[in-house]
């Protein structure tokens, strides 16, 4: 069954706001940063032509860029991860 995952950085506010909104609505997520696994960071390079692009938030094979909360809304519905 696949997962929600976030890649992101810790020093990214837009990563953080993402993360914190995932929590408060109590969503299960994996959280990657890109920057200290190297795994994370191959995998989101993998999705963009060699680019690192964050925050990246994938379940299975689908993934969305940089989201706002509505697009996120939108993602997680379309998979049924949010009632």
């Amino acid at each position: 069954m696949p997962e929600l995952k976030l890649y992101g950085a810790d020093w990214c506010l837009k990563s953080s706001n993402l993360r914190n909104y995932l929590q408060s609505i109590w969503v299960s997520f994996e959280d990657f940063n890109v920057e200290t696994d190297k795994k994370a960071e191959e995998t989101i390079r993998s999705l963009y032509d060699g680019k690192l692009k964050f925050p990246t938030i994938t379940y299975g094979d689908d993934f969305i860029k940089n989201p706002s909360i509505k697009e996120l809304d939108e993602f997680l519905n379309k998979h049924n991860i949010k009632e």
